[in-house]
């Protein structure tokens, strides 16, 4: 009974973290919503474990983490956090709220790197050695 009413609390924090998104939150959804980068689909706000990821592909096993002036004092908490993603599956890139909101184009540029690294080539190149005759 106490797991589920803290997974409650935790799916209700994070439809409150939802309806108050920063500006930098706003900004990389408009950019992450509808597969609109690189065809991949993005949640956010989800509950995960004992923590809410800001925003997460699952498919690629992605987590963003966008951090304001406020983790400058809680980068100890931010590397456990980091950490506890980390160890359960997940990668995780973090940026700051100003690198979203002045270089966005840099900010996609580095999450579709991330995202396509983890993609296999959809034409790989053959083993060496297939297609010689003897």
């Amino acid at each position: 009974m106490r797991e589920i009413l803290r997974m409650q609390s935790r799916i209700e924090n994070a439809r409150n973290l939802r309806r108050n998104s920063t500006d930098a939150e706003n900004r990389l959804w408009y950019y992450l919503r509808d597969r609109r980068l690189g065809g991949f689909r993005f949640r956010r706000q989800v509950p995960l474990g004992r923590y809410v990821a800001d925003f997460v592909c699952m498919r690629e096993r992605l987590i963003v983490e966008l951090d304001g002036g406020q983790h400058m004092d809680h980068r100890a908490d931010d590397e456990e956090r980091s950490r506890y993603l980390e160890r359960a599956g997940f990668r995780v890139l973090r940026f700051w709220n100003d690198d979203v909101l002045l270089r966005t184009e840099a900010v996609l540029e580095s999450l579709l790197a991330a995202l396509c690294s983890a993609c296999p080539h959809p034409n790989p190149l053959p083993p060496a050695g297939e297609g010689e005759r003897e």
